[in-house]
């Protein structure tokens, strides 16, 4: 669309959107429910934001801020690479 941005929901960001654009109107739909409608803008290179999706986002981002993340015990058990020579019966210097 002239190399404009038009805002989306959010809740579409990062995923595939089908764009109608119409002469007076552009309309942005993912998966058949429609995530932005905007007054088509004719200058090149804008930026339109729908307010609706600016306070979405930011509502998103706050209320992801608040939520608990569990702690996960990601520690692995790290062995002594001569465990593995010992097992493939290497010497030190890597020759069977």
């Amino acid at each position: 669309m002239d190399f404009n941005d038009y805002s989306v929901h959010p809740c579409a960001i990062g995923r595939k959107v089908d764009i109608r654009a119409e002469l007076h109107q552009v309309v942005i739909a993912c998966g058949g429910t429609e995530v932005g409608r905007h007054q088509r803008c004719w200058a090149s290179h804008q930026t339109i934001s729908d307010p609706a999706h600016v306070t979405a986002a930011a509502e998103m981002r706050r209320s992801r801020r608040l939520a608990v993340v569990p702690v996960l015990d990601t520690s692995v058990e790290h062995r002594d690479l001569a465990d593995y020579d010992r097992l493939f019966d290497l010497d030190s210097e890597g020759v069977a």
